[in-house]
């Protein structure tokens, strides 16, 4: 069984679709008919977001931190409980690619980083546009870090002690964990997300922040991650 994780914090504007492109993904047929359990972790949600889940048919969890690295932490323990072999990550304001789970466990890894792109840039200027894409590398053997893109096999999770309660970087911790460890990571331009640029961002310090930083001023390349 796969399992998918989706931490939400007050995200019933954006849940739906995502829920619609991870069922989706399910439905690939190079996953041969295996199940996919989704659950959504509804962390500290005060909308609509957990009757989005239900009406979707999705699992869901919740808690009361405001993290989201114990969000993840919380869902992978469930998955895991339940018998989930690979455990995939994602986040509510993202839309997996048709092929997403079929790419990450396609690729015979012990964990896989993925790559995201921007749904909708008219929040921001062309020139924040421009600076991301000259700095992203969209491509195979990419060295960048995404929760919303993220897939690990149970024992290897295990082995790396699973996501800390951090409220950001928690997917940098985990891969840093996994490195230390031994694990075989593809850092792979095949599974694809596409994510919100949004000013509102739910995680402080996380890549709705890192957009903001890019329309600073006194910006300079070697300034940002």
């Amino acid at each position: 069984m796969i399992g998918v994780v989706i931490p939400a914090h007050n995200e019933g504007e954006n849940l739906a679709a995502c829920l619609a492109a991870v069922a989706c993904a399910a439905a690939h047929p190079d996953l041969r008919g295996e199940s996919v359990y989704v659950v959504v972790v509804l962390d500290s949600c005060t909308d609509d977001s957990e009757n989005v889940a239900l009406a979707h048919g999705v699992g869901i969890l919740r808690v009361q931190a405001r993290n989201v690295g114990l969000a993840r932490a919380t869902g992978a323990s469930q998955l895991i409980a339940s018998g989930a072999r690979w455990l995939a990550f994602t986040d509510a304001d993202t839309m997996v690619a048709r092929d997403w789970l079929a790419a990450q466990v396609g690729l015979g890894a012990d964990a896989v980083c993925g790559v995201v792109s921007v749904d909708d840039w008219s929040a921001h200027t062309a020139a924040v546009r421009e600076r991301y894409e000259r700095l992203y590398q969209d491509r195979d053997d990419h060295r960048h870090i995404h929760g919303a893109n993220f897939g690990v096999s149970t024992q290897a999770y295990l082995r790396a002690g699973g996501f800390s309660a951090l409220a950001v970087s928690e997917d940098v911790a985990l891969v840093e964990a996994l490195e230390s460890t031994g694990a075989r990571i593809a850092w792979s331009a095949l599974p694809r997300v596409a994510t919100s640029a949004r000013t509102d961002p739910r995680a402080a310090g996380g890549f709705g922040d890192y957009l903001r930083s890019l329309a600073a001023p006194a910006w300079k390349p070697e300034a940002v991650g």
